[in-house]
C-alpha cells in the first residue's frame, strides 16, 4: 500500500507538487485532486493518470 503512495508521490514530484499531511488517506485525497489538475492541463497521458488514480483509490 505504501509503495503505491510512493509511486504517485514521485509522479507529482515531477511537477514540484509535494503532499504530506501525515495521514495516508488524507494524502490520497489531496493527491487525487492534484493529479486531476495536471491531467486536465494535458501534462500527463490518460494511461498514467488512470494508473495513478487506481493506486490512490486503493489506499482510501
Amino acid at each position: 500500500m505504501r509503495g503505491s503512495l510512493y509511486e504517485v508521490r514521485q509522479l507529482l514530484k515531477r511537477f514540484n507538487i509535494m503532499v504530506y499531511t501525515g495521514n495516508d488517506a488524507d494524502d490520497a485525497i489531496i493527491m487525487e485532486l492534484e493529479l486531476k489538475d495536471i491531467f486536465e492541463m494535458g501534462l500527463i497521458e490518460e494511461e498514467e493518470y488512470k494508473r495513478a488514480l487506481l493506486l490512490l483509490r486503493s489506499i482510501k
